[in-house]
């Protein structure tokens, strides 16, 4: 009899220090998720016409991106999750139907802000999500490739290495000391992110064929394999670590065009690498981050 009682002592050990029932303990805690929406990387999105205010497809896609955003709030919630905040990260910054959201939802909305696609992130938030993310400039393959600013920017690195929107921001995250769980996008972006992050995990709702071409998903579909994946990060968040660079940022990147990258070369602050390039050597992310918010955003004809 006492030899049984050891063996069922034994038996509950090894399941409550097993790592599959840690990680899943562990999520059942209130969890703070931050997400941020892109909408080059949502499930349809193929051209321009899905993309802007001008298209005939905005409104559809508006609702579109609203849907997978709370698809990840749902499946989220039931995993162990409480509280959320969602940054409006593509085009105007006003793309979300915030009425559509949970109460206790909140959203950072428009520019500019000083930690552009990660605004309001902190140390207090225990994961972050990217939804709708692109594949970067430097990348040949990808709908809609590009790196914060289509029409202005032809490279970004840091430290050296070209990054994508989703590496920059897992760095901005990095410094709070937040991982990256998952993301959702095309299998270009995903194996972008994934590939400089880890195995986080990863929702591909559409194959690129090209730049403006894809075979896609249906948003119903789209939305489920959302859910299944974030179920997924949110049971095995323990597993995740923050991305880091391996010391201060060294920013470099590439304009299209001359003149800008002449007048920055003007501040003493950057060097210029060469006739389109500038070199900035920032303090950390955060102070990287408000470099290129002034950098892609600022103009003299600003007002008010």
């Amino acid at each position: 009899m006492r030899t049984l009682s050891i063996c069922i002592l034994s038996l509950a050990l090894s399941f409550a220090f097993s790592p599959a029932l840690s990680n899943q303990a562990f999520a059942q805690k209130g969890l703070k998720i931050y997400i941020s929406a892109d909408m080059e990387g949502l499930t349809g999105v193929v051209t321009g016409e899905q993309l802007s205010p001008e298209g005939f497809e905005y409104a559809r896609f508006r609702q579109i991106m609203t849907d997978e955003v709370n698809a990840v709030i749902s499946a989220a919630r039931e995993a162990g999750a409480t509280e959320f905040l969602v940054s409006d990260s593509h085009g105007n910054g006003q793309n979300l139907l915030i009425e559509q959201f949970p109460d206790d939802v909140r959203i950072v909305r428009s520019w500019p802000r000083a930690l552009g696609m990660m605004h309001g992130i902190d140390e207090t938030f225990d994961g972050v999500i990217f939804v709708g993310y692109h594949s970067s400039t430097s990348n040949s393959s990808g709908v809609r490739a590009h790196t914060k600013s289509s029409a202005n920017l032809t490279d970004l690195q840091l430290n050296g290495k070209h990054v994508s929107e989703g590496e920059w921001n897992a760095a901005i995250a990095g410094q709070y000391g937040v991982p990256v769980i998952m993301v959702t996008g095309d299998d270009a972006a995903v194996a972008e992110v994934s590939g400089a992050l880890g195995p986080i995990e990863g929702a591909v709702v559409k194959m690129s064929h090209g730049f403006h071409s894809a075979t896609t998903l249906t948003p119903a579909a789209g939305q489920k394999l959302i859910k299944e994946k974030t179920a997924a990060a949110i049971r095995r968040i323990a597993d995740f670590t923050p991305y880091t660079l391996s010391g201060p940022p060294v920013v470099q990147f590439s304009l299209k065009h001359y003149q800008p990258v002449e007048l920055l070369a003007y501040l003493k602050i950057v060097r210029r690498v060469d006739s389109h390039s500038i070199e900035y050597k920032a303090e950390d992310m955060v102070d990287a981050s408000k470099f290129m918010q002034f950098v892609l955003d600022y103009s003299v004809t600003i007002t008010p």
